[in-house]
């Protein structure tokens, strides 16, 4: 079991890294093409536009099939990409077309990561399991970004056809890898008379709500990347000390996945939910007022804590809420669901706090996370199911 779950860690560390060192590399090369602003929206969009359709399916499909066969083709669809931008990245629609099958890679292999944390975790190890499981891909993508300077250099555009070679030769054994995982078997489950459909999940008690919880911490941490620049920008903060403090926060939320078993077992999921979904909404809260860099410090690292456990606590609520056979597509809605919190809360944060500058932005962020802890109060753990838990 050890070297499983060895195995999936390692698959997931690299499937995060390469995604992280392809993507930067793909919007360096259209800088290099001179492509023009808005076709720079639709490169990072067509990363997200055939995920956001097919995440439903990729579950469904790891339901039916099983998982290492999904994360089978996500692997190998990485591959794919990694060369589709080492032939094809000479002109806009072949970065496009590559960036897609990235994203559908990402997708698939992530799904079926997902699912078989879920179905091969015992019930009261989901958390650990799944904070395991989300350090290891907060680790990916820390080291993706710092292999695009192992690869193409320190210039201020990199060599991206060596980063192209090189994320194309990392991804290649991650299909050996793949081929070593066991499947969990709860995909024969789907195909019984009594596996149920999407309508069933969708009614089982607590999911909309850890769905809604999963989607507003993810489109906070997407929002503290983009507006703590701006926060600086606007204060005549340091460029470089902005830098630190994103630095503490993705080290905080990473420490808080390590130790999520620990912190479960002390003061339990539901409220160690409301606590760091309430502590990341009052440190965000707290940088509407100008601070010494000292306190700012504090603050973004105790809301690093906050966001850093929300994801893995919520992905071991929708575990425990779906029956066996239903997880991957559990996991397919949460996806979807971050992904159009990703577009869209952004967005409505944006327009609402217009007039305010970035700190109006993080405040809009801060009442939604405030709102999101109050969610979570609604969130109960359900009777077992499935004594094992896979």
């Amino acid at each position: 079991m050890r070297t499983q779950a060895g195995l999936l860690l390692a698959h997931t560390v690299v499937v995060q890294a390469v995604t992280f060192m392809l993507r930067p590399a793909s919007a360096y090369r259209a800088l290099e093409l001179d492509v023009p602003p808005a076709w720079l929206g639709v490169l990072g969009a067509s990363f997200a536009v055939v995920p956001l359709v097919l995440a439903v399916p990729a579950g469904h499909a790891v339901d039916r099939f099983g998982e290492r066969r999904i994360v089978l083709v996500g692997s190998g669809l990485l591959a794919t990409a990694g060369l589709g931008f080492v032939l094809l990245a000479d002109t806009v629609a072949g970065l496009v077309l590559a960036s897609m099958v990235l994203g559908t890679g990402h997708l698939c292999a992530v799904v079926g990561q997902q699912a078989l944390v879920a179905n091969r975790t015992p019930a009261d190890r989901y958390d650990a399991a799944f904070g395991y499981y989300t350090f290891a891909a907060s680790l990916g993508q820390a080291v993706g970004p710092g292999l695009i300077v192992v690869f193409g250099g320190g210039r201020p555009i990199p060599d991206t056809g060596a980063i192209f070679l090189g994320a194309t030769a990392l991804a290649g054994p991650l299909l050996v890898t793949a081929g070593f995982l066991r499947p969990s078997g709860h995909h024969r489950r789907a195909a019984g008379p009594g596996a149920g459909g999407m309508p069933d999940l969708l009614r089982q008690p607590g999911l909309v709500r850890a769905l809604t919880v999963s989607c507003v911490v993810l489109a906070a941490v997407d929002i503290t990347l983009v507006y703590l620049p701006a926060l600086g920008a606007e204060r005549g903060i340091a460029a470089g000390s902005i830098g630190v403090l994103l630095g503490l926060r993705a080290v905080a939320s990473m420490a808080s996945r390590l130790l999520l078993g620990r912190l479960v077992a002390a003061v339990g999921r539901r409220r160690l939910l409301i606590g760091t979904v309430a502590l990341a909404a009052g440190g965000l809260a707290l940088l509407l007022p100008p601070l010494p860099f000292w306190a700012l410090a504090v603050v973004v690292t105790v809301s690093g804590l906050g966001l850093g456990a929300g994801q893995p606590l919520t992905m071991s609520f929708l575990a425990e809420s779906a029956p066996p056979g239903l997880r991957g597509r559990a996991m397919s809605l949460r996806l979807t669901g971050n992904r159009l919190g990703q577009v869209l809360i952004p967005s409505v944060a944006g327009a609402l706090a217009a007039g305010a500058g970035a700190a109006g932005v993080l405040a809009c962020t801060a009442a939604g996370l405030a709102g999101a802890a109050v969610a979570a109060t609604g969130l109960h753990r359900p009777p077992p199911t499935d004594p094992v838990g896979g």
